[in-house]
């Protein structure tokens, strides 16, 4: 069955003002003091399926803000018997510092985010993922030596996650160009679509220190 969702969703809406509630970690994850990779804005959720089959000495949490493609990858997960992967429902820019203040401490070790919703109007500027306080949040949590993995198929929206780490002290870029290829194993259906068209992909790594 094909899941219809909405491509764009305002998380400035009053539907999505309300915090997740952490899952209890033991429950979701076989091992969750494992290595965590964070995929923020998963959308259909399959790189980190992928990347749950590839690496399974690493957790996969994908965080989504449309609950139906959540509802459906968590369904595959099942599917696949994958112990170690876990999508979660939630708007990232009010949910993001309740998920990793719970997590077991020094789990987190990489974070992705991938083609983010563009959102091109100034006036919905504040739509867009890749916030001051977002990326404070995650450099609170990432343990040194971390690393977060930024693309984006629009140079201006790539420029300007680019610029929000490069504000945060704790963050070092590993590049001063942007990087030719993906340093991750798995490319996004996105990515893989953007690439077999001849257009170009704006890709930055930045290390914790």
């Amino acid at each position: 069955m094909v899941i219809r969702v909405r491509q764009h969703v305002n998380p400035l809406a009053n539907k999505y003002q309300t915090p997740v509630s952490p899952p209890e970690w033991d429950k979701i994850f076989a091992l969750p003091t494992q290595p965590l990779h964070l995929d923020i804005g998963c959308g259909k959720g399959r790189f980190v399926l992928r990347m749950a089959q590839l690496e399974s000495s690493w957790n996969f949490l994908g965080l989504e803000i449309r609950e139906p493609l959540v509802d459906e990858a968590n369904k595959w997960r099942d599917e696949l018997g994958l112990t170690n992967l876990h999508y979660l429902f939630c708007n990232v820019n009010n949910s993001l510092l309740p998920i990793l203040s719970s997590l077991p401490e020094g789990v987190l070790q990489r974070v992705t985010i991938q083609f983010p919703d563009p959102w091109f109007k100034n006036r919905h500027a504040k739509r867009r993922v890749v916030q001051p306080e977002l990326v404070e949040e995650i450099a609170k949590y990432l343990i040194p030596g971390g690393i977060v993995f930024l693309q984006s198929d629009v140079e201006a929206i790539a420029v300007e996650m680019r610029d929000r780490f490069l504000a945060c002290s704790v963050f070092q870029i590993q590049s001063e160009n942007w990087l030719s290829e993906n340093p991750l194993p798995v490319a996004t259906e996105r990515e893989q679509s953007t690439l077999s068209r001849g257009e170009p992909v704006y890709r930055t790594v930045f290390l914790r220190s």
